[in-house]
């Protein structure tokens, strides 16, 4: 057989397949991202198959929570980029936790030289965030102004290295302080949208009890980033589509949101289910619902 007739037997041959839906892979496309925080463990002890796992789940974006010593999960910002764009990964937006006014210039063109987008502030930084042990509860040190002055600086330092700034919530941030003030209201309207947006994680606002549809209406345009996960009836953290959080009405207000990618994340597993099977019936709830 030569080559013209080999070239020909196999287009005929994927036409068919597809005609007969045969093969599925060629008719499928990855969509949605994933927050790496879900797979962090497995991240840690192989990096390179667990995002092969990712991206064979149909996943498309992601965004990374494994900065250390400037580097992202012991490769360089560089290899970690080549890494990705191999499995055919894109780079979206990076938790950077142990970020402060003095180590942002360097954690930021370490995230800008890995690809990506939006830096991300996942809780109240520089020792501010407060963690319970014995009932899981969070909050914050400090006042909600020294947090706004923190993060306008970041902002600031963000804008000038060609990224933009997101502050990503839990679920304190939607509930009133001491002093009676919402925290994450105060950020909206005191921190200027070209310095600052937020990640709204969509469980976290739901076990505050608020609306994210509400926020939308209220502040238009801010939520550039979701973090998608479910909430089962004991109020823990589910793979999406399989509890109790209305994501079709959510979905609705997307552009009146801002949203412009959506990470699944899920903290924990239960029941003996491992975070990379998760990943596969969240992705399977993604389509279901109607996210692409």
């Amino acid at each position: 057989m030569n080559k013209s007739t080999l070239n020909n037997f196999l287009k005929c041959t994927v036409l068919a397949a597809l005609m007969f839906g045969t093969l599925t892979t060629y008719a499928q496309k990855k969509f949605g991202g994933l927050a790496l925080y879900t797979v962090r463990d497995d991240m840690g002890t192989d990096a390179k198959a667990t995002l092969q796992a990712v991206s064979e789940a149909g996943y498309k974006n992601i965004e990374a929570a494994g900065y250390k010593d400037g580097k992202y999960y012991g490769m360089t910002p560089a290899d970690f980029k080549d890494l990705l764009k191999s499995l055919k990964l894109k780079p979206i937006s990076t938790h950077q936790s142990a970020v402060t006014v003095d180590n942002a210039d360097k954690m930021m063109a370490d995230a800008k030289s890995a690809g990506f987008k939006y830096f991300v502030v996942p809780i109240p930084p520089m020792g501010m965030f407060t963690f319970n042990e014995e009932d899981r509860t969070m909050g914050m040190t400090g006042t909600v102004e020294d947090l706004a002055k923190i993060l306008t600086t970041l902002g600031e330092k963000a804008n000038k290295a060609g990224l933009k700034l997101l502050y990503h919530n839990h679920d304190f941030e939607f509930k009133k302080n001491a002093e009676g003030i919402v925290p994450i209201d105060y950020l909206l309207e005191n921190v200027d949208p070209k310095l600052l947006n937020f990640q709204m994680d969509l469980f976290w606002v739901t076990k505050a009890g608020a609306n994210p549809i509400a926020y939308f209406n209220k502040y238009p345009g801010r939520f550039k980033i979701w973090h998608v996960k479910d909430m089962d009836e004991q109020g823990r953290f589910a793979p999406v589509g399989t509890g109790s959080i209305g994501f079709k009405n959510i979905l609705d207000n997307k552009e009146l949101s801002g949203m412009k990618y959506y990470m699944v994340e899920q903290d924990m597993t239960f029941e003996g289910l491992k975070p990379l099977d998760a990943i596969k019936i969240s992705h399977d709830g993604l389509k279901e619902i109607g996210f692409k």
